[in-house]
């Protein structure tokens, strides 16, 4: 893929320089205790905003990007297994950075660090909030205060997801290229865990009628689960000065979603009973080589989001040890980038 544009792929996202980011469904975990890594329930399906301009709402098509549907509370987890060059991606929760907690910037900075590096870093699943952990992303309404944006700024201005790459410097990604090269006969296996179900989707079809303005949603934090935001080992030089492209994600409530799309949602989260009632797994992922990046104070005070929604009444029941494992198309038309 050469030029600036992010297209979708299926329902990955891949930016220019060769990142690729799927939005993943899981299991929510309960807001105490730290558990394991909860597995994929499928892929969240991912629609480019400028396909709807009767229906998406106008203040969505001013900043472009793409949407989708996620129910209140549900979790997800950024998978970036199909990456294929190596990437700085900076990954905004209302345009507050996961890693750092800092400001969204369209430059990179190293102390703290505001990026995670790909393909080194094969996932994330929430903002970067404890050592060696991390706090679960879990789809809040804005308003309330619980979004990490609220907490972190005091507002709850922007909501969704905002993702921006960088890719390495010319010199060291030739470099880089020459090595794999090299290398080529010695295959990398792809890194991701739960592997996620593709989901059904009917045909777009949106209803006619006026846009209107729409539920804005935007991410808080959940439980807490055993994973390591990694260092950077590169100096900061390596990277390129200014991002190849970015994408603002609008989160869009399930029967928005329909009246937008005219398709259907995807079916309401499993229940976490049932799942492990059925002996299906867990992951527990670690690199030796690798350095944990320690959290910011920032982050570190995000409260979840049980503390403005109230208890958590759906039953929890942890895997057993067995459960839990060791690890380690053509693309579409280009997505609008607007003012954000």
């Amino acid at each position: 893929m050469t030029g600036t544009s992010v297209r979708i792929d299926g329902n990955t996202l891949r930016l220019p320089g060769g990142a690729a980011v799927r939005f993943v469904r899981t299991l929510r975990l309960p807001e105490t205790g730290t558990h394991p890594l909860p597995p994929g329930l499928g892929e969240f399906p991912v629609r480019r905003v400028s396909d709807y301009p009767e229906t998406a709402p106008e203040q969505w098509r001013a900043r472009g990007g793409v949407m989708l549907p996620v129910y209140l509370r549900e979790a997800m987890w950024l998978s970036f297994g199909s990456t294929t060059e190596p990437a700085a991606l900076q990954v905004g929760v209302g345009k507050v950075c996961a890693v750092s907690g800092k400001p969204w910037s369209d430059r990179l900075t190293r102390d703290p660090q505001n990026y995670v590096v790909l393909p080194r870093q094969p996932w994330l699943d929430g903002i970067n909030s404890g050592k060696g952990t991390v706090r679960q992303f879990v789809a809040v309404p804005l308003g309330l205060g619980a979004t990490v944006e609220g907490q972190v700024t005091g507002e709850e201005v922007w909501g969704g997801v905002q993702l921006q790459s960088f890719p390495l410097a010319e010199e060291r990604l030739a470099e880089w290229r020459e090595a794999q090269r090299r290398l080529r006969s010695v295959s990398r296996p792809a890194m991701g865990y739960g592997a996620a179900v593709p989901m059904a989707m009917a045909a777009p079809a949106a209803p006619a009628g006026p846009p209107r303005s729409a539920p804005a949603m935007g991410l808080g934090v959940g439980g807490s689960m055993r994973q390591e935001v990694y260092r950077d080992e590169r100096p900061l030089s390596d990277w390129a000065e200014t991002p190849a492209g970015r994408v603002f994600v609008h989160l869009v409530t399930p029967p928005e979603w329909r009246r937008i799309t005219g398709e259907a949602p995807p079916p309401s989260p499993v229940d976490r009973a049932a799942y492990t009632n059925a002996g299906l797994p867990w992951f527990d992922y670690y690199d030796q080589d690798a350095e944990d990046l320690a959290p910011t104070d920032l982050l570190e005070g995000v409260k979840p989001v049980g503390d403005w929604l109230g208890d958590d009444h759906e039953p929890w029941q942890p895997p057993g040890s067995h459960q839990v494992k060791k690890l380690g198309d053509a693309p579409g038309k280009p997505v609008e980038d607007g003012d954000w």
